[in-house]
């Protein structure tokens, strides 16, 4: 305590002194507080007296929780409404003008083919064949060669097939091959159903390129990856459009090029490792107009999980109208170990128990060089066994062209 005789006193009482009289009533005096005047108890209840909702009686506790909860949630709301009007929003409306397409690649070698077309599919992550059908000019000697775009906002097999059967009859084309590499074989067998039941047009066959006839040739970490991003856009609001979560999963998918964990418990991560496979995802996954999107890649993989292959396969397998039966060409490596994507072993043992046999319509063509479904990187060796083994089979189902006399 402070001496009423100290000079810090008597310097109080003089300020007091010369405060006015009606204000003295409300003026307490008291000396300065010091360092012995704190007391934690009454700061902590100080806080108390004036917290938000302290008048608050009946399920205070509660209410404030709530309060507070409510308040938490504004910072996620506005990250939440930025990632819908910025991400999302943009790519559902890009998404919604899209279509699927059937281009002109190729023109017949011979003149007297054109009433022919070998029409080409892509797999899985692909839109458009353009560039898979330009690598196959080996088809060529067969008629034309057309490639199928995507809807990049899913896959319909009746639409294409209607298109692909309007483009035939705009361009006078009478006979038709399909040609599916990876799970665009299991695309191309449903459209081959539809045309082969629904329409006059003759098909001549269907060629199958590392194709998985339903999940189980997947093998099981690629199986995995195609189950876990099944379950990531079920649960996520607007994955099915967000290119923030794809790069997201992409980067994560190609964590073997940049994450090392085999020296240390602890991974140890190549930032500029990181920074090129970034570059890469945004460069070829995101910012690329031919990129698949998320809900396409859902509808591809849905595909395959849902996959009637063998259902189509019996259909092709039966006789309709006095139409031949359409050919069943299966490509795949010749060591099954060299496709890390699909258990070709598997796919071939089931081709031939629905289409192969004495009086079967299959061939298997297996080619040296090869791994999944890679016609862009191995050109020569798809074109000569087009050239060599599978124009040679499909002649003999495709109407003989007319013979020009003068």
């Amino acid at each position: 305590m402070i001496a009423p005789t100290s000079p810090l006193l008597r310097e109080h009482l003089r300020r007091l002194a010369r405060v006015p009289s009606e204000e003295m009533q409300q003026y307490v005096p008291r000396p300065p507080s010091t360092v012995g005047d704190w007391s934690d108890a009454r700061r902590k209840m100080q806080l108390r007296r004036s917290r938000p909702g302290h008048a608050w009686r009946r399920f205070g506790r509660t209410r404030r929780a709530l309060m507070w909860l409510g308040l938490s949630m504004v910072p996620v709301l506005i990250v939440g409404g930025q990632y819908w009007i910025e991400d999302v929003q943009p790519e559902r409306e890009r998404l919604a003008l899209t279509q699927p397409a059937v281009h002109a690649v190729y023109d017949a070698k011979n003149p007297a083919d054109r009433r022919t077309a070998v029409v080409d599919l892509v797999g899985l992550g692909n839109v458009d064949a353009t560039a898979t059908a330009r690598s196959l000019s080996a088809y060529t000697g067969l008629g034309q060669v057309w490639a199928v775009e995507y809807d990049n906002s899913g896959i319909d097999t009746k639409v294409i097939s209607d298109l692909i059967v309007d483009h035939a009859a705009a361009t006078g084309t009478d006979n038709l091959i399909l040609s599916g590499h990876s799970m665009g074989g299991v695309v191309a067998l449903e459209v081959a159903q539809h045309i082969y039941e629904d329409t006059g047009t003759l098909l001549a066959g269907v060629v199958l390129d590392c194709t998985p006839v339903d999940l189980h040739a997947v093998r099981g970490d690629m199986r995995d990856a195609g189950e876990d991003m099944l379950r990531w856009v079920g649960w996520l609001p607007g994955a099915r459009e967000s290119r923030s979560l794809r790069v997201v999963v992409e980067t994560a998918a190609r964590k073997d090029r940049f994450l090392d964990s085999r020296d240390s418990w602890f991974p140890r991560v190549d930032l500029s490792a990181l920074g090129r496979v970034f570059g890469e995802v945004l460069r070829d996954k995101v910012l690329s107009e031919d990129a698949a999107s998320n809900g396409l890649i859902e509808s591809q993989f849905k595909v395959i999980v849902a996959s009637g292959a063998i259902d189509n396969l019996k259909s092709l397998a039966t006789e309709r109208d006095g139409k031949p039966l359409p050919a069943v060409v299966f490509v795949r490596p010749r060591d099954g170990r060299f496709d890390p994507v699909v258990d070709v072993d598997y796919t071939q043992r089931i081709l031939v128990e629905q289409s192969g046999g004495v009086d079967g319509t299959l061939l298997v063509a297996k080619l040296d060089g090869i791994g999944h479904a890679n016609p862009i990187q191995q050109p020569a060796a798809y074109n000569a066994a087009i050239e060599n083994r599978i124009e040679p089979f499909l002649r003999e189902i495709l109407p003989s062209p007319p013979v020009r006399t003068r």
